[in-house]
């Protein structure tokens, strides 16, 4: 087996072929034998076999390094070491010790000594033992190792790894228990134990392992903490690889005998890999055997172990207890008691519950150790085993000791509660007392506060201080309260130093008590600090008065209509109204002052000096008068701002029309000419004569059009205005608003107008200029298209066809491209004609649009003939491929043939099975390489048919070409199916010979040791268990054995005898052994069932008597409360569901014992037989049942007293409680007391709701005692009896004392109510009685407070009423109560008559004391502002500049506006004087102060009139001199702008250039208008006559000069700067196209074609995505081009530079487009490829699991599941053969393709091609063999299924014979057991024909089967016509009896009828009648019996039947 592939050396041995046919082709006269090798084909076939011998010098390292490591791993055992393989094994020593390792046996002693002949004889002694050892070598000799040959030294390695570490590998599958071996076992192991992990799919053992994810997944199946499988990724092979051979070494110590290089490559090493593999499978399987030998050793242990752990059970409840003891006692002793009453009485109550409760628990734990130990101790004693003796402190002694401890910690513990309880409740009385001085205390402090809460101070300062006066008296009555609150806080402290426990509360009490002492300390304080703010906020008052008088002053002033007649008047009082303005603004902050500090009284927190309301309302009259003061004078800015716009808007409007007309008339005169017209189309009016110039006059009419834009922007935004003052027709000034609105309604409509006509001019310009261009754009680009197909046609119409292959097929590829291109023309071309009419119909048909229609009907033409000649090119260069590829195949072809037929002719057949498997693998290689040569051949054959066909010229050459390939493929067909024959025989019966004596000498060990080994139970176990696995793994190979010696016998019978005999020698060691297995397994079976009944039979028992003491029946003390009871039922709960769980033990003892008895009696022990036992056990068991049932009802019954008993004690404690409630209850004293105590009571009727739950929860448990019939009934019914009457008395007084506290809630709140308005009109009644005099000025704020006192008196009013209400319905309701009630009303309605005469008195002096003094004040005030303008009248300054004019002038219209409100003011103040009913005093103190005011009114009307005058005068003088000088500098700063020649040296200068002037431009525009305004208004003044005018009309000389220049100068620099634009420009746009086309550049001359289909697929993408953008880039290049046209056109200076730059652009894109279309065709060829190897690898991988299913060896076991079986396959192989002819016919067609396109990977394409037509002629091949296979064993298992059924019927014939020969009928008679008989025998000849049938079948089959299936055939044969004859034997011996029997059947019928004849005859003799028939006169009877002569004689039936 040691064969190592020989690849490379038959490569070397192949001549080179010939695959250049072209000297066949251009000289056919010279034969296609003389063609000699070319040199091309010679140099491919040289690389091929040194890339072959590269490849397989790289397998053979990696072999080597992998084989040394193996050798390595098993030598180190003995402590050798190899370093080099070849050189190592040369003397034979490592290989000798080698062997031993693996073996285990002693192989002779090498010779010693350093000679080669040494050397040989050692390598001898190790393959001699190889030999002996059935190991198979192949031309491996001793000479070879000796000298060191690398390929037979690697076979031998390998050859002992197969036999020492693969062979033995054997995996039986679960589903059709199919046994496989060695390579396929370890492949099939991989599989199952890798199943489920993702992304692992182990097909063999080379690429499969590639990732290294295999590796990890097996490490990861059995030790699954050492690989981490879900962070491993497919796409790191070298980390999965290294860290699986890494962990593998370090935690699993398997030697590392890869390295992922060795892994990690396109084809690793089949063999190496398998190598390692085996150790993975060899560790884990040892693995698992050791696994497995625990489980036993266990089951062993596990009796020990049971014991053990009750022991520790024992030993931790021991523990426990003790532990909890301790633990108890550590907590009793502990003397920390609660501090609080409560907090003691609980604790003696979990004492208590302590006692009662978990003690009882503990103590039945104690008693159940005691019982556990005893069980313990039994369990030891049936073992023999020594007791049991506790570890030290763990003892029942131990356990008693403590127990006793902790009662007399109990004792000490309640001693001590004792004592802690009674101090507890001394403290309880102490706290009492301090609760009740607290509540004391609390309520004065809260009466206290509230008195101090009143903040009634009244709305005048009298009221005010007597406020002030009674809050002192309160101070000095808190203070004296001191010395209580600090009594409080002394017991708080005495409290704490007893350590009360509840001494947070208490602290919280004094805290509260002193905190709310310092709250009314701090009431007071707060109380003094409000009454200060009432003071501040009636001074805030008066000043708001004062500010309110200023703002109707300055109203007046705004009340002017003055709006101007011009620009210049509007802005000049535009700036007088912003003085005005300034003064209200500087006002209104003090307005917002005053009003923040009286708003500041309104958002104070708490307490508000005054109403809120109020405040607000006096701040919003101040505000309201400032918001009417600026909303007038806003109006009055609008007034001004609106006659401002309309003469701006009408001036705008006229430089609108003016533009517009000037551009009308450029437009006018450019389009004089007309466009591309009806003339012809050879320029437009403005110079368009070709495609530059229209270009060049489209981009000056768009700059025209952005400049129509910007304009129409502006204009309609005017016009928009000019609307929305027409459509508002409000007054801009008086007298001018008819005629200027009617103006400029008339200027819009025309500047309207105006601009319709330049937009329509401007669109007409546009229309002509695009279809000029159109026409030129055409023309250009039909030029470019006959150029292009003029070079078409010249490379359409080349005679060049090729050579030979390659350039015939690169002149088709080229062909193939140009063919594209001209079809990607034809759809432009048929378009032309179309686009020139759409161009001609536009423009007319001038002279430009006939000679475009000449030159389209040329390219037309030639089009035409481009299509032509390259059809007929394409037909040539078809045929010419053809050819080549034909002949290249053809001497390709005979050149194998020849080579094979020799080596076939001189080989003859071995007879030695390892040459026969030598020769069986070069046949293996042979088949493959003949079936890629047949696909060859058939394409040949088809490109014949097809050149035939297509009237080729040489058609007699190829075809005999054809027939002489097709003779010689004939002849090497059937010479290799004549050698296979012959090979065939040899192998199967050698293989088969030598597998039969390995598996008799496996069986034959196997039977020895069983009967060797010895009969006790657990040896014998043992061995039992192994013999089964061995005969698991042994019985299916034993049967194919069999039945594989069958097949051969009857295939070969000169081998028959020799196979024959091996099989029964096998039969009979299998029996043997079973028979062996069998005894073995009875033995052990018997002895294990009697050991575990008695260990059973033992533990129940023990058991039944313990549970019988637990029971104890009714005897058993009763529990005394309710925990004893409930722990005492679930005991006894526990106790049944333990008899429960016993019970099935009990009937499966009871059932053994019956089993043993009636097996052979046996017993328990000596003299004590099992059947006395079971009446003993079967007692016992049901006198427990018996015991516990009556202990169960007991129990119950105690259990549910108990549970009466609790509920009854709840309920007591609650009455007790709700008792105690009740009787301590007192009447409060307050409101909010009454309410307390109202909800305190609501919450303890609550609780006496529910706790009636409780009370008839005891009351229905009562009941059910007595209907129960419990033994408690009577004294739980005496008990809910007196817990009723004491529930009934409760309920009643609750009901009392709710009443009771309604009634004094009610008075309460009237109490409070009338207190409360008592004190309120005691305060109001000081504030009314307050007669303090004050001056005249505060009149008015007293005024105002008292009108504030009387609402407040009135709203009042209703409290007082709601109290006389509730007062009346309260004397109804409570009679009682009516004299207290009456008392305190009348006491309220007589304050509150005294309340409402005081204040209407106060009310009367105030109101006319105040009107007199307001009227006094307002005509003083009025006289000092007078007095005050005067002054300012006296000074007249006119001011020496605009902005003191200016000034003046506001102030002097301020002071107009003033004097007019002042004489309103007057009026006012007279009609007041006039109806006010005034003392004379008043009122002539009045009447002065109003004639005083009057004559000062009219003396200042004068002054202002002559005031206005100068100002105005001055003010138009300084204006033009300030307008002048602002114009003048403006022009001198712009100048020198506009003047300067620099241009830049760049783009964006020359860019930024442009953008200055344009803005210096748009300034000039914009400062247009305001310039011409400022020089009209010079010029107005320089006509006057004044000193003034003439240096006004030189300043406006020189304006006018230097305006027009600057003007100019700008025109002149803008036209230098567009021309430098364009230069500049198209620099920059060559710079960017060279950058742009050196970028892409880069991207076409990348390398990079994709590692993979997906990644060349996106190359390819982006690269198409290249070439779309450089071909839209082409407009681009046009675009330059026609830039570069134009600046040449003009003359410029650099033309030649720009000449240049524009050929190198044109160059370098030219040279792009080329090298895209180079790299695209490269990318496609390439992802064809991967394309190609995509659908290749997955159909091998179809076709690979196909073949797993055809290859199935599954034949079925029965004819139905045969049948199953074909119609499955024949589904399966409709399927396959579609799928796959469709699938291969794809991948041919599409690698046939590629190929012919002269795809550069064409050989590997071929490659694929012929191994995918090889695997699909295999699996069809396997399908045909298994269809046949299936047919075969279908036949088979119908004879066999047709033959039982046969027999079936055979045997059932049989069964009824019985029957017919002995019927079931009393008295039988002949016919009917004749007829039954001939019914049976009719039966048996539909039989005769299905016998026939089946002999004629076993017939057939005999013919087709031989060995083992003939002899079952025959074997069925001889059973079915066995049974058959014997059927036909009874049938004869049945027929005999029944004749036998209707004969003695007749005898017997005969003599009785004889008898009853005679017996007749004789009463007739003794007759004495006469005869009256011949019958009665011969003396003969008439009987029935007689016969006729129609009926024979009964005893002539048998023959006539017969």
């Amino acid at each position: 087996m040691a064969q190592v592939p020989g690849e490379v050396d038959n490569m070397e041995g192949l001549p080179a072929p010939n695959n250049n046919p072209a000297a066949r082709w251009e000289s056919p006269d010279r034969g296609w034998e003389r063609e000699q090798p070319a040199a091309s084909t010679a140099a491919a076939s040289l690389f091929e076999c040194s890339r072959i011998k590269a490849l397989a010098d790289e397998r053979e390292a990696v072999q080597k390094k992998t084989f040394t490591k193996w050798v390595n791993s098993h030598l180190a055992r003995v402590g050798c070491h190899i370093g080099d393989l070849y050189v190592d094994l040369r003397d034979g020593f490592v290989l000798t010790r080698l062997l031993e390792v693996l073996s285990g046996e002693q192989l002779p002693r090498p010779t010693r000594g350093r000679m080669r002949i040494h050397s040989l004889e050692n390598v001898d002694k190790a393959l001699q033992f190889l030999k002996e050892q059935r190991v198979h070598l192949e031309n491996v000799g001793s000479h070879d190792i000796v000298d060191g040959n690398h390929r037979l030294t690697l076979g031998l390695v390998w050859t002992i790894i197969l036999r020492f570490q693969i062979q033995v590998i054997k995996i039986e599958t679960e589903d059709n228990r199919e046994t496989r071996s060695a390579k396929d076992a370890l492949l099939l192991w991989c599989q199952m134990k890798t199943a489920g992990y993702p992304e692992v799919n182990i097909q063999n053992f080379t690429t499969s392992w590639r990732d290294g994810l295999a590796f990890n997944a097996l490490i990861h199946r059995h030790r699954p903490d050492l690989v981490d499988f879900s962070k491993l990724t497919k796409s790191n092979a070298n980390y999965n690889l290294q860290r699986a051979f890494r962990t593998a070494e370090q935690h699993l110590g398997l030697a590392r005998l890869l390295d992922p290089e060795d892994v990690n490559m396109e084809a690793p090493d089949e063999k190496s890999i398998i190598t390692y593999v085996v150790s993975f499978y060899h560790y884990f399987s040892k693995m698992k055997a050791l696994a497995v030998e625990g489980k036993r050793i266990g089951k062993v242990l596990d009796q020990v172990l049971e014991v053990g752990k009750i022991i520790e059970r024992y030993e931790e409840l021991a523990a426990e207890l003790l532990a909890w003891i301790h633990r108890t006692v550590g907590l009793i002793s502990n003397q920390k008691f609660a501090n609080s009453l409560s907090g003691v009485q609980q604790q003696l109550q979990a004492f208590t519950a302590y006692c009662t409760l978990e003690k009882p628990v503990k103590f039945q734990e104690k008693g159940n150790l005691e019982v556990l130990l005893f069980s313990i101790q039994s369990k030891l004693r049936a073992c023999n085993r020594r007791l049991f003796v506790p570890r030290e402190g763990c003892g029942i002694w131990d356990i008693d000791k403590a127990w006793g401890e902790l009662e007399k910690a109990e004792h000490e513990r309640e001693a001590a509660l004792r004592a802690e309880l009674i101090r507890q409740e001394k403290l309880e009385l102490l706290a009492q007392r301090f609760d009740h001085k607290v509540a004391m205390r609390e309520s004065w402090l809260n009466e206290n506060q509230r008195l101090v809460s009143q903040d009634n101070f009244g709305y005048e300062l009298p009221a005010v201080e007597a406020a002030m006066k009674k809050h002192e008296a309160i101070e000095a009555d808190i203070a004296a309260y001191e010395e209580r609150v600090q009594g409080v806080a002394e017991l708080a402290q005495a409290l704490a130093a007893e350590g009360y426990y509840d001494i947070r509360r208490v602290a919280a009490q004094r805290d509260s008590v002193l905190r709310q002492w310092a709250l009314l300390t701090g009431l007071v304080g707060a109380r003094r600090t409000r009454l200060e703010q009432n003071l501040a906020l009636q001074k805030v008052f008066q000043e708001m008065v004062y500010m309110v008088d200023w703002m109707e002053e300055m109203q007046a002033q705004l009340l002017s209509r003055e709006c101007g007649q011009h620009l210049v008047e509007a802005d000049d009082l535009l700036q007088k109204h912003g003085l005005l303005e300034g003064d209200i603004a500087a006002q209104s902050e003090r307005v917002e002052a005053l009003n923040a500090a009286a708003l500041r009284f309104s958002q104070l927190q708490g307490y508000q000096p005054c109403d809120p309301q109020v405040i607000c309302n006096r701040v919003n009259h101040v505000h309201g008068c400032l918001a009417e003061l600026q909303e007038q004078a806003a109006r009055r800015r609008a007034e001004l701002e609106a006659s401002r716009s309309l003469w701006a808007l009408l001036q705008e409007l006229e430089e609108a029309e003016s533009w517009a007309r000037d551009k009308e008339r450029l437009l006018e005169a450019a389009g004089g000419g007309g466009a591309a017209g009806a003339a012809g189309a050879a320029g437009t009016a403005g110079g368009a004569h070709d495609l530059s110039s229209t270009a060049r006059l489209l981009a000056q009419h768009k700059i025209l059009q952005g400049e129509l834009g910007g304009r129409r922007a502006l204009l309609q935004q005017a016009l928009r205005c000019g609307e929305e003052l027409v459509a508002a027709g409000g007054a801009v000034g008086p007298g001018a608003d008819t005629v200027h609105l009617v103006g400029l309604a008339e200027r819009a409509a025309s500047a309207r107008r105006r601009w319709q006509r330049l937009e329509e001019a401007a669109a007409r310009r546009e229309r002509r200029l695009q279809e000029a261009r159109a026409l030129h754009q055409f023309g250009a680009d039909l030029d470019g298209l006959l150029d292009w197909l003029r070079d078409a046609y010249r490379l359409a119409a080349a005679g060049d066809f090729g050579h030979d292959e390659a350039s015939s097929r690169r002149l088709a590829r080229q062909h193939r491209a140009l063919t594209g291109e001209v079809e990607a023309h034809r759809g432009p071309v048929s378009g032309l004609r179309r686009q020139l009419a759409t161009l001609g119909g536009a423009s007319g048909a001038g002279p430009l649009v006939v000679a475009l229609q000449v030159r389209v009907v040329e390219a037309e033409q030639l089009f035409a003939e481009v299509t032509e000649v390259a059809a007929l090119r394409r037909q040539w260069l078809r045929d010419a491929l053809a050819v080549y590829r034909m002949f290249g195949e053809v001497h390709a072809c005979e050149l194998w043939i020849g080579e094979k037929e020799q080596w076939l002719l001189s080989m003859r057949v071995p007879d030695s099975l390892d040459d026969v498997e030598v020769v069986q693998h070069r046949f293996e290689s042979l088949d493959q390489e003949m079936n890629s040569l047949m696909g060859r051949v058939l394409d040949v054959n088809h490109t014949v048919q097809e050149l035939v066909e297509g009237g080729h010229p040489s058609s007699d050459e190829v075809r005999s070409c054809q027939d002489h390939l097709n003779s010689r493929w004939n002849r090497i067909v059937e010479l290799v199916e004549q050698r296979k024959e012959e090979m065939s025989a040899v192998l199967l019966v050698e293989n088969h010979v030598l597998e039969v004596a390995e598996v008799r000498a496996q069986v034959r060990e196997k039977r020895r040791a069983v009967e060797s080994a010895p009969r006790a139970g657990g040896a014998l176990q043992w061995r039992l268990s192994g013999l089964e696995a061995a005969l698991q793994a042994l019985e299916p190979r034993q049967a194919a054995l069999l039945e594989e010696a069958a097949l051969l016998a009857e295939r070969f019978p000169a081998q028959a005898a020799r196979l024959h005999q091996g099989a029964e020698e096998l039969g009979a060691e299998w029996g043997a052994l079973a028979s062996a297995a069998q005894a073995c397994g009875e033995a052990v079976a018997a002895a294990g069932r009697l050991q575990r009944f008695l260990h059973d039979l033992d533990a129940f028992l023990d058991w039944l008597v313990r549970a019988q003491e637990a029971a104890g029946g009714s005897e058993g003390p009763l529990p005394n409360s309710l925990e004893e009871a409930d722990a005492l039922l679930a005991r006894h709960a526990a106790l049944k569901e333990e008899v429960d769980q016993r019970e099935e033990d009990y009937a499966r003892i009871v059932a053994a014992s019956e089993a043993l008895l009636a097996a052979d009696g046996a017993e328990l022990g000596p003299g004590l037989a099992l059947d006395e036992w079971l009446p003993h056990l079967e007692l016992g068991w049901h006198k427990l049942l018996g015991l516990w049932e009556a202990r169960r009802e007991a129990l119950v019954q105690a259990h549910i007293y108990q549970l009466f008993l609790r509920d009854l004690r709840q309920a007591l404690v609650v009455l007790r409680n709700q008792e105690m409630a009740l009787s301590g209850a007192e009447l409060p004293g307050t409101v909010e007391s009454v309410e307390e105590a109202l909800k305190q009571h609501r919450d303890f009727l609550t609780t006496m709701e529910l706790s009636q739950q409780k009370m008839q929860v005891a009351v229905q448990a009562a009941e059910g005692l007595l209907r129960q019939g419990n033994i408690y009934g009577e004294q739980a019914q005496e008990a809910v009896t007196r817990l009723l009457e004491k529930n009934q008395e409760n309920q009643l007084r609750a009901q009392q004392w709710m009443q009771k506290l309604h009634d004094q809630l009610e008075l309460q709140h009237f109490l409070r109510d009338c207190h409360e308005l008592d004190g309120w009109i005691h305060e109001k009644m000081l504030m009314a009685r307050d007669g303090t005099r004050e001056d005249n000025h505060k009149l008015h704020k007293r005024w105002l407070r008292h009108q504030a006192f009387m609402a407040e008196l009135a709203q009042n009013k209703e409290w007082l009423e709601k109290i006389e209400r509730e007062g009346q319905q309260l004397m109804q309701e409570k009679p009682e109560l009516a004299a207290s009630v009456r008392k305190k009303l009348g006491e309220i309605r007589q304050c509150w008559a005294e309340l409402e005469s005081t204040t209407q008195a106060k009310a009367r002096q105030l109101f006319e004391a105040s009107k007199a003094d307001q009227l006094v004040q307002s005509f003083a005030e009025l006289d000092k502002k007078l007095l005050h303008m005067e002054s300012q009248l006296q000074d007249v300054d006119p001011g020496g500049d605009l902005a003191t004019v200016n000034s003046q002038l506001k102030k002097l219209q301020s002071m107009e506006s003033q004097v007019e409100e002042w004489y309103r003011e007057v009026g006012e103040l007279q009609a007041q004087t006039a109806a006010l009913p005034l003392e004379p005093a008043s009122k002539e103190l009045v009447g002065e102060r109003q004639n005083a005011v009057g004559e000062r009114l009219v003396r200042l009307l004068e002054p202002l009139q002559e005031r206005r005058r100068l100002l105005l005068a001055s003010k138009e003088l300084h204006q033009v001199a300030h307008d002048w000088t602002t114009s003048w500098a403006w022009v001198q700063e712009r100048l020198p702008l506009a003047m300067q020649t620099e241009r830049g040296n760049g783009l964006q200068a020359v860019q930024q250039h442009i953008k200055k002037n344009q803005g210096l431009r748009r300034e000039i525009q914009a400062h247009g208008p305001r310039l011409e305004e400022v020089l009209e208004r010079a010029g107005a003044l320089a006509s006057l006559r004044s000193p003034e005018a003439e240096a006004v009309r030189r300043g406006l000389e020189q304006l006018q000069s230097a305006w027009a220049g600057l003007r100019e100068a700008a025109e002149r620099r803008q036209q230098v700067l567009d021309a430098a634009f364009q230069v500049e420009q198209y620099y920059f746009d060559v710079a960017e196209v060279e950058a742009w086309l050196g970028e892409q550049e880069l991207l076409m001359m990348s390398e990079d074609k994709g590692k993979d289909e997906q990644s060349t697929l996106q190359l390819l993408k982006k690269h198409l995505q290249l070439e779309q953008g450089v071909e839209n880039y082409e407009e681009s290049i046009a675009q330059l081009s026609r830039q570069c046209r134009a600046l040449l056109e003009m003359g410029h200076p650099d033309s030649e530079q720009i000449s240049r730059r524009q050929s190198q652009v044109d160059r370098l894109y030219v040279a792009l487009k080329e090298l895209g279309e180079e790299r695209r065709v490269a990318l496609e060829q390439q992802y064809w490829l991967y394309q190609l190897s995509r659908q290749v690898s997955e159909l091998e991988h179809w076709i690979a699991e196909k073949e797993v299913v055809a290859g199935s060896p599954e034949l079925g076991q029965d004819f139905e599941h045969v049948s199953v079986l074909q119609e499955k396959f024949s589904e399966f192989a409709s399927e396959t053969g579609m799928a796959g002819r469709e699938r291969l016919a794809a991948v041919n067609q599409m690698v046939d393709e590629l190929i012919e396109c002269g795809h550069t990977a064409a050989a590997t394409m071929a490659e694929w091609k012929d191994g995918l037509n090889e695997a699909w002629a295999e699996l069809l091949e396997l399908m045909g063999t298994r269809a046949q296979l299936l047919a075969a064993s279908r036949e088979l298992h119908k004879f066999f299924s047709d033959a039982r059924e046969l027999q079936g019927q055979i045997e059932e014939k049989r069964r009824r014979l019985p029957r017919l020969t002995t019927p079931p009928e009393p008295r039988p008679s002949a016919s009917s057991m004749q007829r039954t008989l001939r019914a049976f025998e009719h039966d048996l000849q539909l039989l005769v024909s299905q016998v026939r049938q089946l002999q004629e079948g076993a017939a057939q089959l005999r013919t087709v089967y031989a060995g083992e299936h003939a002899e079952a055939i025959a074997s069925r044969e001889q059973e079915v016509l066995q049974g058959w004859k014997e059927l036909l034997s009874a049938c004869e011996d049945a027929r005999l009896h029944v004749s036998s029997t209707a004969d003695a059947l007749r005898f017997h019928s005969q003599v009785r009828d004889l008898l009853s004849w005679m017996d007749g005859i004789a009463s007739q003799i003794g007759a004495a009648d006469k005869p009256r028939c011949p019958s009665s006169l011969l003396g003969l009877p008439a009987s029935p019996w007689w016969p006729t002569p129609a009926t024979p004689s009964p005893l002539t039936a048998p023959f006539s039947m017969e």
